[in-house]
């Protein structure tokens, strides 16, 4: 086995894309995202809603020389630990180390096949079964040592873990036990700096060092001198938040009065069926005003405005987008097309913020 080594990440914050995985198109679309200078590249492991993340972040990989791929995100309940390490651990060798596992509760993933979203107890269990397997260690499963036989202790680097948090409990956890920390709470400044305090009074309690772990945030923005343009497409995104916010039995009794209201109408009138589509009957519900509120829309001047409070004053150091497409079918072209509108942001900001 060739020598891996781990990717620490940088000081300089650290820009990264998510889009969804596609059959023919993940692998040219990677090597893409690379040439226009992001950091990092998640697929979403949604199996009803799109390609299989792990095989086309393999081909990714070989496409690619310094992207880090990974997960955006998976979860406990579609995939065994095991069937999970294993996945992460091949894409970590293809890769010569550059793989990120992005983890959350699975809260669609889990409804298109009739179960629940994980547990904070699941999320923790599964973590650590996922870091002793790739380190070539034993899991009890139940009484039954399981280990994956082709991976010797030392062999592979460990995978970053990047816990994908939106709620109070479910940041602490990830301030006990992730490498890196992504709040899933939209773009305004209040509710990010709301999710970091949670964080920081956790960190506070669990003596864990600060700076070995990475926060960061998923960040709803479309760049667009095209004002109207830029509201619209980032319109799918926003009625996600406001769903991710007031998922069924979760509290939202700390959410401020912009968000509330659509968090406890989405408890009950979400459109799963659509989820993250432009189709779903949800978004007749999510008016301009939310969605100014929740995401960054404009042209490159106040992207840069408002993602450099994010980064300096409140202190995020690594931000995964979430932008739109205008084309909502055939899946190939609609992840293109996501793609294609960060072009704009790649060329006019990320500069700014890489230099």
């Amino acid at each position: 086995m060739r020598h891996l080594t781990a990717n620490k990440g940088s000081t300089v914050t650290d820009f990264g894309l998510i889009v969804e995985p596609s059959a023919t198109y993940t692998a040219p679309l990677a090597k893409r995202i690379e040439a226009m200078g992001f950091g990092y590249f998640l697929a979403p492991d949604t199996q009803n809603l799109c390609a299989d993340p792990y095989g086309q972040l393999n081909l990714a990989a070989v496409a690619t020389t310094i992207l880090r791929i990974g997960t955006g995100v998976t979860n406990p309940i579609t995939r065994d630990s095991a069937v999970t390490a294993g996945a992460l651990a091949t894409m970590q060798v293809e890769s010569g180390g550059r793989v990120i596992c992005g983890i959350g509760r699975g809260d669609s993933s889990a409804a298109h096949i009739g179960k629940k979203q994980a547990s904070g107890k699941q999320m923790a269990e599964y973590v650590h079964a996922i870091r002793t397997y790739i380190a070539g260690g034993v899991v009890d499963r139940d009484g039954t040592p399981s280990a994956i036989r082709w991976i010797k202790p030392g062999d592979i680097p460990p995978v970053i873990i990047d816990m994908a948090c939106t709620g109070p409990k479910t940041i602490q956890l990830a301030a006990d036990i992730a490498d890196r920390v992504s709040f899933a709470v939209g773009s305004n400044p209040e509710r990010i700096q709301w999710a970091m305090d949670v964080f920081n009074a956790r960190m506070a309690e669990n003596g864990r060092d600060r700076n070995s772990v990475s926060v960061g945030a998923y960040v709803n923005l479309v760049c667009d001198n095209d004002k109207a343009r830029a509201i619209s497409l980032a319109r799918t995104c926003a009625g996600l938040v406001a769903h991710f916010s007031g998922m069924e039995h979760s509290p939202t009794d700390h959410l401020p009065s912009e968000i509330k209201g659509y968090a406890n109408t989405l408890k009950s009138q979400y459109d799963m069926a659509h989820h993250g589509q432009e189709e779903g009957t949800h978004l007749q519900l999510i008016d301009e005003d939310f969605i100014q509120w929740i995401a960054i829309v404009g042209g490159p001047n106040e992207c840069i405005d408002k993602l450099g409070h994010l980064i300096n004053d409140i202190g995020l150091q690594h931000i995964s987008l979430l932008g739109g497409s205008p084309v909502a079918q055939p899946h190939g072209p609609r992840v293109t097309g996501a793609v294609d509108t960060m072009e704009l942001f790649a060329e006019k900001v990320l500069p700014v913020f890489n230099s």
